[in-house]
């Protein structure tokens, strides 16, 4: 069933137009990822469906007075008081129960007559259990729970939330939105803040929701296992596509091959057409096949190869080989204050090797970085760099401590002295920054244009040791994708920290683990990482219960038999119930993508008879799909309980 309704959504934002034009539907099971380069507009559009932001023209509309939560990527406040209480208080509803309750009671002290009473005491009953179901739903007991998740100790939830930091700021805003439970989520960057376990954590919550959602992500493999259609913010529009970010790579690929032999064709063909028109232009016996063919070429649409987009190009210069050791930390201990980082840590880097940094937030990953850049000291030990080790260092931090009052071309420019103008303006026209863009001042630049420059500055001034912390956070897809390209090729040592997963298991051939005051060193990428720990939880987990009538003898084996023959009776006509719904969800899914696709197309609605009739075909798959998903959930259930009954026979 449709959940939302956006119609001829318009935006411009001075000369530039983000919409134009732009509809389509959302269903309530639907999981749509966002998808365009930085300044396309995906922000806007999340804050527009939020209600956020006033289009210049179009409408949205939420139906069955459904909500929608949002997630923007920076947030400004929270609501006063601790941090559990601030997150308990964004679900609306517990405030005006709560008054209605103390009003009841007080017309109960004073009521005048039996009836009355009576009257007021039901009236409070039914409150009572209306706030009991919503404590149940949207309680303490929930808040902390999604808290915990997220990465809050729980000594921590009656903490003032004005004293967190702007990362933990947004995660409490998340466990927020995560408590509302709406029935849409419009999430921007969501992952930007967390942690590899915290991330861990939400993922297995997003998976198992069966919300509606709308994703922005510059992780590319967080966004595939979420999403399964994209809508794309692409030159010639707003765009929609079954399946995920994958699938729609290749159907994108398929679509500019297709349009490019077109247009070679149509080339062709005007050009025999052209020379026919040349030959004979001054013949008589001619004149009116030449008119035809003049006539016809005017009329004729030209067919044009896709816009290509620009994307940022990375490319490290080369730098001279280090020596094989390139950093040793030898016993390195680090606090702040009374709060210890490091105890005694030891830990060697080696030439080539691509060291992924992961581990709770306040673990000390930064710490780690600044202590081998050489921007903190040790409090005890030493850190050294290796032989001819030629140090390049890129962090969030870094894009603040850029000048403010300088240009784009001045700030870069100024670490390079020896090189002409025209080299270092090459290299800014790889991040996007063309033209009178250079001359722009630090001051007036975004978020993601600060970290482009930041960027900039890292690559021309050759290095053979990277340091990297979130190089990834203020990135599009596109530019994250094009970072792992040239890191894929840089002949240097990178210790990077990153919750990426995408960025991380196309880079790392190592993980540091920071914990417990040091670091675990394991081979391998994040996946590696994930199965070993699942492993070891697995060999920790107490041993299963042996198998009823246990042993090997042939007693043994026939009473097995007779269970499983049992088992098959028992669950195989609900197994084959669920599969025939499964198969039927598969069939209306089909049905309802298709009618997706040509609700995508603005031109439908300038047809109202066409318009009406795939929205009521929308309509009808969306309503039989809910209505096989209820069937499916109870046939579910019900295969558990049976299931539960056996395993207690």
């Amino acid at each position: 069933m449709s959940l939302l309704i956006a119609r001829g959504l318009s935006l411009r934002f001075g000369d530039k137009v983000l919409l134009d034009g732009a509809s389509f539907v959302l269903g309530s099971r639907d999981r749509a990822g966002l998808i365009g380069p930085n300044g396309s507009g995906k922000s806007s559009l999340l804050k527009v469906l939020a209600g956020r932001l006033e289009p210049d023209g179009g409408e949205v509309q939420l139906v069955r007075r459904s909500r929608a939560g949002y997630l923007p990527q920076e947030l400004a406040e929270l609501p006063p008081g601790s941090i559990l209480d601030g997150v308990l208080a964004s679900v609306p509803g517990r405030t005006q129960l709560e008054a209605r309750i103390e009003a009841a009671q007080g017309g109960l002290e004073t009521a005048g007559s039996e009836e009355e009473q009576v009257e007021l005491g039901g009236e409070l009953a039914e409150l009572h259990e209306e706030l009991a179901h919503h404590d149940e739903r949207y309680g303490r007991h929930r808040a902390e729970e999604i808290l915990t998740g997220l990465g809050f100790p729980p000594a921590q939830l009656s903490r003032p939330a004005a004293e967190l930091s702007g990362g933990w700021r947004m995660r409490a805003a998340l466990a927020a939105l995560l408590l509302q439970d709406p029935e849409l989520l419009l999430l921007d960057e969501p992952t930007n803040h967390l942690d590899v376990p915290t991330l861990e954590w939400f993922d297995d919550t997003l998976r198992r929701s069966r919300k509606a959602l709308m994703l922005v992500s510059h992780d590319r493999e967080f966004l595939d296992r979420h999403v399964s259609r994209v809508l794309a913010l692409e030159p010639e529009g707003l765009r929609t596509h079954p399946g995920n970010y994958e699938d729609y790579l290749g159907a994108r690929a398929a679509e500019e091959e297709q349009l490019a032999a077109r247009a070679e064709r149509q080339q062709k063909r005007r050009a025999q057409t052209l020379a026919f028109i040349e030959r004979f232009r001054a013949k008589a016996t001619k004149a009116r096949q030449v008119q035809s063919r003049i006539k016809r070429l005017e009329k004729e649409e030209l067919v044009e190869a896709r816009e290509e987009r620009a994307t940022v190009r990375f490319r490290f210069p080369p730098a001279p080989r280090s020596g094989r050791e390139v950093a040793r930390l030898d016993r390195v201990t680090k606090s702040y204050g009374e709060r210890p980082v490091y105890r005694d840590l030891s830990a060697q880097v080696l030439r080539g090797e691509r060291i992924a940094v992961i581990g709770l937030n306040g673990a000390g990953k930064t710490t780690l970085l600044r202590l081998l850049a050489g921007e903190l000291a040790p409090d005890g030990g030493t850190v050294q760099l290796g032989h001819n080790v030629r140090l390049g260092y890129f962090a969030q931090h870094h894009t603040e401590q850029l000048d403010p009052s300088r240009t784009v071309l001045e700030e870069v420019a100024r670490l390079v002295p020896d090189q002409p103008q025209s080299w270092v303006r090459s290299v800014l026209g790889a991040f996007l920054f063309s033209g009178d863009d250079v001359d722009k001042r630090i001051a007036v630049l975004s978020g993601g244009e600060r970290a482009r420059v930041a960027l900039a500055r890292l690559l021309v001034v050759p290095s053979n040791f990277l340091l990297m912390d979130e190089p990834t956070n203020h990135l599009d897809l596109d530019s994250s994708e094009a970072l792992i390209d040239a890191l894929t090729g840089y002949e240097g040592t990178l210790l990077f920290v990153s919750h990426n997963r995408s960025f991380v298991n196309g880079l790392a051939t190592q993980v540091w683990e920071v914990k417990d005051h040091g670091v675990d060193a394991q081979p391998g990428d994040l996946d590696d990482w994930q199965r070993r720990r699942a492993e070891a939880a697995q060999t920790a987990a107490p041993a299963p219960r042996p198998e009823r009538g246990g042993g090997q003898g042939k007693d043994a084996r026939r009473e097995r038999a007779l269970e499983r023959e049992k088992r098959l009776r028992a669950l195989g006509p609900l197994r084959e119930e669920i599969a025939r719904i499964e198969e039927g969800i598969a069939r209306l899914e089909q049905r309802k993508k298709e009618s997706e696709a040509q609700l995508a197309d603005p031109g439908v609605f300038k047809d109202p008879a066409r318009s009406t009739s795939v929205v009521a075909a929308y309509r009808d798959a969306q309503r039989d799909l809910e209505e096989l998903y209820a069937r499916w959930e109870r046939q579910q259930e019900e295969l558990q309980r049976a299931e539960a009954r056996l395993s207690e026979e």
